[in-house]
């Protein structure tokens, strides 16, 4: 079962059937709650995580206390490898969104597997290089723009990295909430309410509950048969 989650993970993909069984022989399966702090930001770490199922999200705390969101990860995705590389404290705080079964992988398992296998480490800096793309577009949106446009900019970001592609456009089955949305776009609860509101009125998105499509430009729509 545990070599089967690591099969799925795109950092993995260059290992064969021998190495994948090796690497879920040192790996232990956990089980997480909504709610749970699974790493905690300036602690010291010695675990890499991959993610069976459910969801987290990546958080900094702010010098006046409040949250900022980095990133949602899903299944497939890894995280927690910064404090094996570098021997330094956890980077930022995660915690569990949706009940959540991890894979977890203790440090000399993670730093044998980079020394055994360059193809893995190669993946590995890719991923930090995309990580690190990402965090620069945020600060950007963050610092230059206005709160419509870091508030629309961030739905686009969420819909293209979870949604599902449809006919009418991105499906995101489970948004973050309004407040989340807040800390992720650096501005109030209240203010991503009024936006949603507005690119809901003007076409732009739908909503039901939790559920929120991004809709394609009229150009794009797929016409009916």
């Amino acid at each position: 079962m545990t070599a089967a989650v690591l099969r799925r993970v795109p950092l993995f993909s260059g290992l064969d059937e021998a190495q994948i069984e090796s690497l879920a022989a040192a790996a232990v399966r956990r089980r997480y709650r909504r709610g749970r702090v699974i790493v905690l930001a300036d602690q010291q770490g010695d675990e890499f995580f991959v993610i069976s199922s459910g969801q987290v999200k990546v958080t900094l705390a702010r010098a006046d206390g409040r949250q900022i969101i980095l990133a949602f990860l899903g299944p497939g995705a890894v995280f927690g490898e910064l404090s094996l590389l570098d021997g330094k404290p956890r980077s930022a705080t995660v915690i569990v969104t949706q009940d959540a079964e991890l894979v977890t992988l203790p440090r000399s398992a993670f730093l044998a597997l980079l020394h055994r296998q360059p193809r893995v480490a190669t993946a590995l800096l890719a991923e930090l290089a995309a990580r690190m793309r990402r965090t620069d577009q945020q600060i950007a949106n963050l610092a230059l723009n206005n709160v419509t446009h870091r508030v629309t900019t961030t739905i686009l970001q969420l819909a293209a990295e979870h949604g599902v592609l449809t006919e009418e456009g991105l499906m995101l089955e489970r948004r973050p909430t309004h407040e989340e949305l807040a800390s992720m776009a650096g501005t109030t609860r209240e203010t991503v309410s009024r936006v949603l509101g507005r690119l809901e009125r003007e076409g732009y998105l739908r909503r039901w509950g939790r559920r929120l499509l991004v809709l394609r430009e009229p150009d794009d729509q797929v016409e009916p048969q």
